[in-house]
């Protein structure tokens, strides 16, 4: 169970499954499901509702239309060591929306801000108009 001050992701709402990893591995890839595949209903979950809709609206691959978050995990031959890198994407996953985003306020530049952008135009300007023909 990952306990976080704001949220909990209870064992019995993430649903693992062993499958064959893909890739090199000798003789043994094609005989031991050491891949996890992690499936995770946002919905259907425990997470509070402010969380589960920054979870729906970010634009992450990993989260179906439907609201399900699917994360594939291989890199480890044990099993093991594969649910917990899973899991552990989840909670990175979960925690990255569990922070509210600060509102922005919309700001106007300063006078030396706009005073340097327009010296700034005036230069390129004269710059530019060097470039032309001399008509005598």
């Amino acid at each position: 169970m990952i306990t976080h001050p704001r949220y909990t992701v209870r064992p019995e709402e993430v649903e693992f499954t062993a499958i064959r990893a893909q890739g090199a591995g000798g003789q043994n890839v094609n005989k031991v499901a050491n891949a996890v595949h992690l499936r995770f209903d946002i919905a259907a979950s425990s997470l509070p509702d402010a969380i589960r809709s920054r979870l729906v609206r970010l634009g992450d691959q990993r989260i179906s239309k439907e609201g399900v978050i699917n994360i594939k995990a291989q890199e480890y031959r044990s099993l093991e060591k594969n649910r917990a890198e899973a899991m552990r994407r989840l909670d990175d996953l979960i925690a990255s929306v569990a922070t509210v985003p600060k509102k922005r306020r919309p700001t106007r530049p300063g006078p030396a801000a706009v005073a340097r952008r327009l010296e700034g135009k005036t230069r390129r300007a004269s710059i530019k108009s060097g470039r032309s023909r001399i008509v005598e």
